[in-house]
């Protein structure tokens, strides 16, 4: 639909000062936010008569009304500019969709110790070492510190419940200070060089431990004296594997590759010379978007995230360089306070780390596009073997899982043309039904799924269910009803599994007339339907895991309206276990310090349903 806004009459009132524009549709909703220097000549560009970049134009097109801030530089510019991209997300601008904080190793600060993977606010008093670039590189410090520092890394319940030394102490990982298998001082020790390890003082670590090593062989304590030689053979081993670089000093080196709409930034995390971690991102690209608005884009909201609680270095190395590189640097020195760097010609060292990254990013791109090619002609395969005559744009797949009628969830999954949508998974815990009834678990969550279902809502081209003809049958029942009235109607497809369970060999059952067919084990529309339902089972099982183990951690006291930590814990400490609180009369439950007649009433009945 064409614009109706009027641009001449708007341009009239723009100041030429800089700032920032937010652009909004005929909805209201903000659909681009951008930055400049001179508002007035960039917004003037937007509408000149020729339009060479296919995006401006399908941007243009939806334009109903403008919105502009005045800054007092194009750097405070730049900074709004992001805060505004954050809290709006609009659809034609770069987005950089990195939401989750980076994780830490905690060394706690108790008597003993612990060394812990961490993420999220920093609320546990102790040491925090990081942020690391991924769950993954924590947990690989932690088991090769385990290896090294025999430090406690179970958690403080199960450290204060021992009584004799665990499994960790037995291989050697362990210094079991839970049981006094070890002196305080020993173990502050072996704390004090973890701590320095990890701060990456590799050498002075080596240094103390053959001091201790030989003072050790000269009091004659050669058992003491063996355990030093070995943890400074698995530290020579480590640093060795670790040891890539002469560069001293901290950086993050920036590959960049864009490709065919798909664009992948590889960050390699340089600390102390050594490279700490790396990691990948792939910024949400509009289509025909310019490189440099790209690399714009990503390099702003990545460093002046301030909710990541990542450090920043002062030297950052970039693959590309673009126009408003300076202003960035300014942008991001001004948020930070303090000087960083940002540099995109360098030599020797620094050099091959840049290729290296630039390597993984375009490896990455390549990658993800020959998925996305597979994943197409796989969608072209399955309308063939469906006939359908319209394009498959969404489809979804439900499953049950339970054990034995316990904490039963439905899963529903989604794909689209691109594969997996996982942002429209969706999982339904199911109540008020026989255990173990499938049917009815069907049912609800099918029904739950399209109860105020609407033209304008998200509805499926294809639904799989998995099960036999008789959950099919309940689910077609269910979708003829709640879409009587809306003209698109999902086809519903039954996937039953094969003799032996084999993958190949399952059936499928038209939900409408529940005639079966079925595709050849090597055609790539199968292949489809198998990813389809593995993930369903799969999302179906995690959830329903999580409710069991939750379910099962849980207190019946809990659900209890009015019994709270204080009430639970007289309860059971007057009345000797739960058990007994269960078989309590009412008279009983109110001798209890705490309980009411009316509160031992309202447990008495809760108890027993």
């Amino acid at each position: 639909m064409p614009s109706t806004f009027d641009s001449k009459l708007f341009l009239k009132t723009v100041s030429s000062s800089p700032g920032v524009y937010r652009m909004y549709d005929d909805e209201g909703t903000v659909i681009y936010v951008g930055k400049a220097k001179d508002l007035k000549k960039r917004l003037t560009s937007y509408f000149r008569a020729n339009l060479p970049n296919v995006k401006t134009q399908a941007l243009v097109s939806h334009i109903a009304n403008i919105d502009v801030t005045v800054t007092h530089s194009e750097t405070d510019a730049l900074i709004l500019e992001n805060d505004y991209i954050k809290q709006y997300m609009p659809r034609y601008n770069v987005l950089l969709r990195d939401d989750k904080s980076y994780p830490y190793i905690l060394l706690s600060d108790h008597k003993h110790p612990r060394l812990s993977y961490h993420r999220g606010p920093k609320r546990d008093k102790g040491t925090y070492f990081g942020p690391y670039p991924n769950g993954g590189a924590v947990r690989e410090s932690l088991h090769l510190l385990q290896k090294i520092f025999p430090i406690r890394q179970c958690d403080d319940l199960y450290y204060k419940s021992r009584s004799r030394p665990c499994l960790q102490y037995q291989i050697g990982r362990c210094s079991a200070p839970c049981v006094n298998k070890v002196s305080d001082d020993e173990y502050a020790v072996q704390v004090k060089l973890a701590s320095l390890f990890l701060k990456g003082k590799d050498l002075q670590v080596m240094t103390e431990l053959v001091s201790k090593m030989e003072a050790s062989a000269l009091a004659l304590e050669y058992e003491q004296a063996a355990s030093y030689r070995d943890q400074i053979a698995a530290l020579r081993r480590v640093a060795e594997q670790q040891e890539v670089s002469n560069t001293s000093g901290d950086m993050d080196v920036i590959g960049a590759y864009y490709a065919s709409g798909v664009a992948c930034f590889h960050l390699l995390f340089i600390r102390d010379g050594k490279i700490f971690g790396s990691r990948s991102y792939y910024p949400s690209v509009p289509a025909k978007t310019e490189l440099d608005e790209v690399l714009s884009a990503f390099m702003i909201q990545f460093y002046l995230n301030s909710d990541s609680q990542r450090t920043v270095p002062k030297e950052i190395l970039l693959s590309h360089s673009f126009d408003d590189l300076p202003e960035l640097e300014r942008a991001i020195q001004t948020a930070l306070e303090k000087k960083v760097e940002i540099k995109t010609s360098v030599r020797s060292e620094r050099a091959n780390f840049l290729r290296l990254a630039v390597t993984n990013a375009t490896n990455a791109v390549n990658t993800r596009l020959s998925h996305k090619n597979t994943v197409e002609q796989r969608f072209l395969l399955l309308e063939e073997a469906l006939e359908v005559s319209t394009l498959i744009q969404r489809m979804e797949c439900f499953d049950i899982s339970h054990t034995m009628g316990e904490s039963t969830v439905a899963s529903c999954v989604v794909f689209n043309r691109e594969g997996p949508s996982k942002a429209d998974y969706r999982r339904y815990n199911i109540n008020g039904i026989t255990p173990g009834d499938d049917y009815a678990a069907m049912k609800q969550a099918i029904t739950r799924r399209f109860d105020k279902i609407d033209k304008s809502g998200k509805i499926p081209d294809v639904l799989f269910i998995d099960g036999g003809t008789g959950q099919l049958r309940i689910a077609q029942k269910i979708v003829d009803e709640k879409f009587v009235d809306i003209d698109k109607t999902p086809m519903l497809i039954g996937v039953a599994k094969g003799e032996g369970r084999k993958p190949g060999l399952e059936t499928l059952t038209h939900g409408e007339n529940e005639q079966s067919f079925t595709i050849s084990a090597d055609s790539g529309a199968l292949h489809l339907i198998q990813h389809i339902r593995d993930e369903s089972h799969r999302f179906a099982i995690t959830g329903h895991r999580n409710k069991r183990q939750k379910t099962r951690n849980t207190s019946t006291l809990e659900s209890i309206a009015g019994v709270g930590p204080k009430r639970r814990k007289a309860l059971l400490q007057y009345l000797g276990g739960i058990q007994e609180v269960k078989g309590a009369s009412v008279a009983e439950l109110a001798k209890v310090p705490g309980i009411s007649l009316e509160m031992a009433q309202t447990i008495h009945d809760s108890l027993r349903g």
